[in-house]
């Protein structure tokens, strides 16, 4: 799983002109799936995200976490994260995960980081045109990926 976590004063995802969610403070997260992610992946990730200490403390020190703060967060599936490149100009996607591995896992990424910050987490729609609109905060920009977790 790929992720980009940006800290966000607000963001929001519009789909067909109507506003499907949107958030205050806190983390608007794209994600994205390939076929040989796990629920293992998952759970770290998740875990990773919600204990991420990238909002100030009372010194203006990065030292609080989503959880700390009682931040909101945003989840939009991106599949273009698995873009390959490496060849001309035109990306090809064929390292996305398939919607039949994608959704479950989405969804349940969604549900447990829920759990996790102790707050409903808005979404996206997987596989939908979405309109994603943000203000970063910082700007605080941060990849993870669970291949690379050492």
């Amino acid at each position: 799983m790929r992720a980009v976590i940006q800290r966000v004063s607000r963001a929001s995802v519009t789909i067909e002109g109507s506003m499907k969610s949107k958030i205050g403070w806190g983390f608007l997260i794209l994600l994205g799936i390939c076929d040989d992610d796990t629920e293992e992946d998952m759970d770290w990730l998740v875990k990773k995200i919600a204990n991420l200490r990238v909002f100030d403390d009372e010194a203006g020190v990065m030292n609080r976490s989503i959880q700390d703060i009682g931040g909101e967060a945003l989840v939009v599936s991106q599949f273009t994260l698995y873009a390959s490149y490496k060849k001309g100009n035109r990306p090809s996607w064929f390292r996305a995960g398939s919607h039949e591995h994608s959704i479950p896992l989405y969804e349940a990424f969604c549900s447990h980081l829920s759990e996790a910050i102790g707050k409903p987490v808005g979404t996206g729609e997987f596989g939908a045109n979405m309109k994603v609109e943000l203000l970063n905060d910082g700007p605080v920009t941060i990849c993870m990926d669970t291949k690379n977790k050492e």
